[in-house]
């Protein structure tokens, strides 16, 4: 049996052929009587609109690449559902890739979703070199989501404000307390502002030559290994802000490990808020930089440049709140 045309639609619904095709285009130029004749045959019939041949005659495939720095981070979720949300509901779809594994492969990144013909292209997190979008950039809209890295000419930047929501980490710690502060910071721009940003609220305290920072790959194994080194000196952190929830884990890891008890002995701050801090028995303190805010802002980003919007790439940045939960307590 032969799946229903276009016609066999029109035929139903006792329209013409150009006016589904304008119902299911979306069109605000049909009477509601007739767009709900039409989407009434359409489901009787069961009639799927054939994707390739629209893209044909629209040159547009109704898609957008997201290019994903890694997917193991949980912090992504949250960001690609709010990206999503918005732009299922103008119609268009997420073709998703993994930078990292494109990188290991030889791959540029981006390779792969431009071979589909994607409409837009959002790159979410820190990826090595945001420059190389440029000539992506000249072709279709591209935003970044997540990254606070210079972006080339015409792309948009939708981030969380990592300075504000570190400062609040340092001053949630400070007022528990706490004088021996650890930042565990991480790589790129983000994990450079929020590390800049710690430092100076430790330093408008008086606080400088007892926080000590080190460096990680922002990994929960980074984190782990990290803290084992920062809980062995001779003075102790009383408190460690991880630079983000994954590294928050592998501190807790380390605090349990080495016999030191969470918040009595050492209070633990993340940063992201993803559904890993919300744990009943993590349970831990971190900021919400608000991802699923800044994913909608990306998508809206995308949705104005479709529109003919032009000019010079903006940097929209969501504000950050801190949850505070059961990892800190006052300094021991």
């Amino acid at each position: 049996m032969r799946p229903p045309t276009i016609r066999d639609v029109a035929e139903r619904a006792g329209v013409s052929k150009s006016l589904v095709s304008l119902v299911l285009r979306g069109s605000d130029q049909v009477r509601p009587e007739k767009r709900d004749a039409v989407l009434r045959a359409a489901q009787e019939l069961g009639y799927r609109p054939n994707a390739a041949a629209r893209s044909l005659s629209e040159r547009r495939t109704r898609t957008v690449g997201v290019l994903l720095n890694d997917l193991r981070n949980p912090w992504f979720v949250d960001l690609l559902d709010g990206l999503n949300s918005l732009l299922h509901a103008n119609g268009l779809h997420m073709l998703l890739a993994d930078a990292r594994l494109n990188r290991r492969t030889g791959q540029d990144p981006a390779d792969p979703l431009l071979d589909l013909r994607v409409d837009g292209l959002v790159v979410v997190g820190t990826l090595p070199d945001p420059a190389a979008l440029g000539a992506v950039a000249g072709r279709i809209p591209v935003v970044l989501a997540g990254s606070r890295e210079p972006a080339p000419p015409g792309v948009d930047v939708v981030a969380g404000d990592d300075e504000q929501g570190a400062r609040l980490v340092a001053e949630h710690l400070i007022g528990l307390g706490h004088r021996r502060i650890a930042h565990i910071a991480g790589y790129g721009a983000v994990g450079e502002l929020r590390r800049d940003s710690f430092e100076a609220a430790i330093r408008r305290h008086g606080l400088a030559e007892r926080a000590v920072v080190e460096p990680s790959d922002m990994t929960e194994e980074g984190g782990y290994r990290t803290t084992v080194r920062l809980l062995s000196r001779h003075e102790r952190p009383t408190a460690v802000f991880a630079v983000n929830d994954m590294a928050a884990i592998g501190v807790l890891s380390a605090a349990e490990e080495l016999g030191l008890r969470v918040p009595r002995d050492l209070s633990v701050v993340g940063y992201d808020n993803t559904s890993i801090a919300r744990l009943r028995h993590v349970w831990l303190t971190t900021v919400d930089n608000t991802s699923h805010e800044v994913g909608r802002r990306a998508a809206r980003c995308l949705l104005e440049r479709f529109e003919g919007l032009d000019g010079a790439g903006r940097v929209q940045l969501a504000t950050p709140t801190l949850e505070i939960r059961g990892s800190t307590a006052p300094a021991p």
